[in-house]
């Protein structure tokens, strides 16, 4: 009888230890990654970017862009909708930049001056 329960005990663990695989794997394959802009990149003009894409909390963004001409600002609504640099906020300057998605609107913006006026600038709702 002890064998009959060890080899059960074995089964469950490892049975275990495959559902947690496939959680982790099917984690993993929700999440999607995004270039901001497509191939034209992080630029003016972005608004409408978004158009006929579903993104998901834990999708990652990323924003490839000339970072001597712009940057990258994570905002609020207000520093969104004003294209003002939010208290906290901070400004990514690398050309490459990743962001994560969280849940609800996510607001972005190049604070290069006249640049958000511009349209350089993007919302997106996360679900």
């Amino acid at each position: 009888m002890a064998q009959g329960s060890g080899s059960a005990r074995q089964v469950t663990i490892l049975g275990l230890s495959l559902l947690l695989c496939l959680l982790l794997q099917a984690g993993i394959a929700e999440s999607a990654v995004y270039a901001v802009g497509d191939s034209g990149g992080w630029t003016f003009n972005t608004v409408a970017w978004t158009n006929g894409k579903r993104f998901r909390a834990g999708d990652v963004l990323v924003f490839k862009y000339n970072p001597g001409v712009h940057n990258v600002v994570a905002v609020d609504a207000a520093g969104y909708n004003g294209c003002k640099t939010t208290r906290g906020s901070k400004v990514f300057k690398s050309g490459n930049d990743r962001f994560t998605l969280r849940r609800g609107r996510n607001y972005f913006i190049c604070n290069v001056v006249g640049h958000c006026e511009a349209g350089m600038k993007v919302a997106i709702t996360a679900v």
